[in-house]
C-alpha cells in the first residue's frame, strides 16, 4: 500500500511540475508580446494607413534616396498623405536627416510629437526615439 502511494505522489508532483512549466512558459510569451507593443516592434509601416496606393511606388524610391529623397518627397506629397504614416514617414526623415540636419530633424520630430496622441499606435516609437532628439 505504501509503494502505491508513493508513486501516486511522484506521479502528482511530476505532473505538477509540468503544468508549473507550461504556466512559466505562457506567462513569459505574455511578457514578451507585451513588450513588443510597449517597443512598437510589431508595427509594419506599409500597413498603416494613410498613403494612397498611387504614392507608394515613389515612396519607395524616395526612401532608397536618403534624407533628400524623403525630403523632397514630403514636399511634394506631404499634404495628399495621412497620420499615422505621415508621422512614420516624418520620422524615417528625422532619422535620415539627423547626420547632416540636426536642427531641421530635431524640428520636424517635435512637431510629429505635438500632433501625435499617446494613444497612437506609432506612440511607442516617439517614445524610443525621444531622447535622440532632444
Amino acid at each position: 500500500m505504501t509503494k502505491i502511494i508513493s508513486i501516486f505522489i511522484i506521479v502528482l508532483v511530476v505532473v505538477a511540475g509540468w503544468k508549473l512549466f507550461d504556466y512559466y512558459k505562457k506567462v513569459d510569451e505574455e511578457n514578451q508580446n507585451q513588450a513588443k507593443v510597449a517597443t512598437g516592434a510589431d508595427i509594419k509601416p506599409n500597413e498603416l494607413s494613410g498613403v494612397p496606393w498611387s504614392l507608394q511606388n515613389s515612396l519607395d524610391t524616395a526612401q532608397r534616396n536618403g534624407a533628400t529623397g524623403l525630403r523632397n518627397w514630403l514636399k511634394a506629397y506631404g499634404n495628399n498623405i495621412q497620420d499615422p504614416r505621415k508621422a512614420w514617414i516624418q520620422m524615417d526623415y528625422c532619422l535620415a536627416a539627423m547626420r547632416d540636419e540636426p536642427n531641421e530633424a530635431r524640428r520636424v520630430f517635435k512637431a510629429v510629437k505635438e500632433r501625435t496622441p499617446t494613444n497612437s499606435v506609432i506612440y511607442p516609437r516617439i517614445r524610443q526615439l525621444e531622447k535622440t532628439f532632444e
